[in-house]
């Protein structure tokens, strides 16, 4: 079973075939990350644009890599949301187009569960076992699940306000640094001294929900304390600004609250493993302080290639359909859903 998939979610327009949900036959992204930098942000219409002059040559890409046709193909894949809406438009109707052109099924695909099955991709598949605990963390979402089948999912909590990824980018802007935040502020954080700053952290309890506004604001206080003429966003932090040791602690609080309630929840829900998953997955740091904290319970976290925006993962996500229900085909008809939630009925 061959699937083309194409990813058009936020800032990366890519195409993927892959078969039989395990087996990477190529995977083409062109990232827009330089294109957004100077706004520090997505900004969604310059996205959209970006998608419009991409998307057919990294399909065509996509396609001469894994040496295949249109006519080689059993489907069609695209994600449907959720995402910025005039980025999913792009890969919707070039999906359907191509659906039209080549009489394939197609199929809307949820982003979220595309990273959850990343995972697929990986030689670490054959080692997973259910029940799973799935963090899934990245720029716009943060989720804690369990995941007791394939396709079978319980969300256990989310964030109340930001996501763990849009935390990473507000506080680099904060910082100074490099938009995206998330990889800036790892980097930086190296360097630095993660118990100089006791950063605010939001344990919610009797939950397993998350929040990191107020995180946010404990930076900010602090550069306002410290620096109290220096506007953040707007000009190069003062000279001597401890920006390591800033990084580093927020960094860690970020990753207690993240890492104490995914293992939390592994061992209440006696899970065999924990999947994190989502673009925040491809930090190490994450990493390391989970495979410490589960011990000897398995944590999988896909290879950084897989770990950002990528439409290999919907194809996985796809194929795993397709083996449930040979015959799931969504048609043309069906409309993009920006705020899509990964357990609803759609």
């Amino acid at each position: 079973m061959r699937v083309l998939a194409i990813e058009t979610s936020c800032d990366e327009t890519a195409a993927a075939v892959v078969e039989d949900g395990t087996r990477l036959l190529s995977n083409v992204v062109a990232s827009q990350s330089d294109l957004h930098a100077q706004y520090g942000g997505v900004f969604p219409e310059v996205a959209a644009r970006a998608h419009i002059e991409t998307i057919y040559p990294v399909i065509e890409q996509a396609l001469r890599q894994a040496h295949v046709s249109l006519s080689d193909l059993d489907a069609l894949a695209v994600t449907r949301g959720p995402g910025l809406a005039g980025s999913l438009l792009v890969g919707v109707n070039a999906a359907k187009g191509l659906a039209v052109a080549s009489n394939l099924p197609l199929l809307g695909i949820h982003h979220l569960e595309g990273h959850i099955y990343a995972l697929w991709l990986t030689e670490n598949a054959s080692k997973v076992q259910f029940p799973l605990t799935v963090l899934l963390v990245s720029g716009g979402h943060t989720e804690l699940l369990l995941m007791t089948d394939h396709l079978t999912y319980q969300r256990l909590g989310g964030t109340i306000d930001d996501a763990a990824g849009e935390a990473f980018d507000k506080v680099g802007r904060l910082l100074g640094l490099p938009y995206p935040g998330g990889p800036a502020i790892e980097k930086t954080a190296l360097a630095g001294n993660p118990h100089r700053y006791n950063f605010a952290r939001s344990w919610l309890e009797g939950t397993w929900n998350f929040s990191f506004s107020g995180l946010k604001t404990s930076v900010l206080r602090e550069l306002q304390r410290s620096y109290p003429n220096y506007q953040a966003g707007k000009e190069a932090p003062p000279s001597g600004m401890p920006i390591a040791d800033l990084a580093a602690s927020f960094q860690q609080a970020a990753l207690d609250v993240l890492v104490e309630k995914a293992v939390q929840a592994a061992e209440q829900f006696e899970s065999k493993g924990i999947l994190v998953a989502g673009g925040v997955s491809a930090n190490s740091a994450l990493k390391g302080a989970l495979q410490a904290r589960a011990g000897s319970l398995p944590v999988f976290v896909p290879p950084l290639a897989l770990c950002g925006d990528n439409a290999a993962m919907i194809a996985a996500a796809a194929c795993w359909h397709l083996l449930a229900q040979p015959t799931t085909h969504h048609g043309l008809a069906f409309d993009i859903l920006p705020t899509w939630a990964l357990l609803s009925p759609h």
